[in-house]
């Protein structure tokens, strides 16, 4: 059998849905069987929507919470983000709903867009729930992921205008309000596939990715450093206050508190590629030191390049909400037909995604020191948040449970 061309690798790898770094249900997994409640209203905002789902006994909008989707390509696709809350480890809408909140599930028509932009989006949807609220009970206004910053970034925005946001309670929820972190093997595969396809590449370039990661490559073979989009944002945070004032704050990590990361070690072999145009292919998890090897990468080409970084951290088993990177790369991969040549062996699935140091805004990433820090010995002082609390152990990214979500709960107004 000839080997397969350039042409059908790339028509191959656009012809099925792209490879995105997002939290989530695997690609061969089968849907929910429960179809989502129908919303008592749909909403079209600027930049994005919402859909309502009334509290039980609720008539109208009468103690609503507002929760914004998290990172990702493309628009928000709500029906996924409900089965997130609802059909994880803990029926999140339900138990709102039964506890007589009312539910904006707000998302928004590009996800990689820059963030400021779609706190746009989330500002018009806290005016227009002030707008149609029946009372006066204080909203809670927050978000998975990136939806934690877009709502922070709202709030504090909409003070420094000040614009009335008639918020009670700021929530996160694993939120990367010290930044984010994709290995820089993935981030260098994406980019070295970009001319048979797209669309990896270009969910890490979005200007959302830019923003929120702690070090970004723009091109395989790029330096990772802090992206001039995030530098730009951090400085638009600052001017705007950092933090909303009024509301309380409070956030919830996936990761844990002891400072214990998981058995994800340092320069371990994570992805092998095995099929005949991507033999050659290996993808590391992240090693400190100089010249470490981050990635051989071979696709269609003869020549295998390599990724070397210097300086990182060992993030990648670092204690926080983790994200199977790796492991979507690999069943993405391995969906395609198997004469593409483009079958791989994944060994490690998840890494690190938000710290816990981040999720909590108590520490930086420069360092395995500040990375695998024992949260619980640290004043909360530390913090921008008023009150935060850990999982009680490493979990995956926004993954809702019963013991992050019923704390969550006791505290809404």
């Amino acid at each position: 059998m000839p080997e397969p061309s350039h042409e059908q690798i790339a028509s191959g790898l656009q012809n099925r849905p792209p490879i995105a770094l997002v939290p989530g249900p695997r690609i061969d997994a089968e849907p929910h069987s429960s179809l989502p409640l129908r919303p008592s209203a749909v909403w079209d905002l600027p930049g994005g929507s919402a859909r309502v789902y009334l509290g039980e006994g609720n008539k109208a909008l009468v103690r609503p919470v507002i929760v914004a989707d998290g990172f990702g390509t493309g628009p928000s696709e709500l029906v996924s983000a409900w089965e997130t809350m609802e059909f994880g480890d803990y029926p999140l809408i339900s138990e709102l709903r039964r506890r007589g909140r009312d539910v904006v599930l707000l998302g928004f028509r590009e996800r990689g867009a820059p963030i400021p932009d779609n706190s746009t989006t989330a500002q018009a949807a806290i005016l227009r729930t002030a707008a149609e609220q029946q009372g006066r009970t204080p909203l809670a206004v927050g978000g998975f992921g990136t939806g934690g910053l877009v709502t922070r970034h709202a709030l504090a925005s909409m003070e420094s205008r000040d614009v009335d946001h008639r918020t009670g309670l700021y929530f996160s929820y694993d939120s990367p309000h010290r930044g984010a972190w994709i290995p820089l093997a993935l981030q260098a595969f994406a980019h070295y596939i970009k001319d048979l396809d797209s669309r990896f590449s270009d969910q890490i370039n979005s200007p959302a990715a830019r923003q929120l990661l702690w070090r970004h490559i723009g091109e395989w073979d790029g330096a990772p450093e802090r992206s001039a989009e995030r530098t730009a944002f951090l400085a638009e945070m600052r001017a705007i206050g950092e933090w909303p004032r009024r509301p309380r704050l409070i956030g919830v990590a996936n990761g844990a508190a002891d400072g214990i990361g998981t058995d994800v070690r340092a320069g371990e072999l994570a992805l092998e590629g095995r099929g005949s145009s991507i033999a050659g292919t290996r993808l590391y998890t992240q090693s400190p030191g100089d010249g470490e090897l981050a990635a051989s990468l071979r696709v269609v080409t003869e020549r295998t390049h390599e990724v070397r970084t210097a300086g990182l951290p060992s993030i990648d088993g670092a204690p926080g909400g983790s994200l199977e990177g790796f492991g979507i790369l690999a069943d993405g991969l391995n969906a395609l037909a198997a004469p593409l040549g483009l079958k791989t062996d994944v060994r490690i699935r998840s890494h690190c995604f938000v710290p816990s140091v981040s999720a909590v805004d108590i520490g930086d990433l420069d360092t395995d020191e500040e990375l695998y820090t024992d949260i619980s010995r640290l004043p909360y002082e530390t913090s921008g948040l008023d009150e935060f609390r850990l999982a009680s152990r490493n979990e995956g990214h926004a993954l809702v449970t019963e013991e992050l979500s019923t704390w969550l709960l006791d505290r809404l107004p």
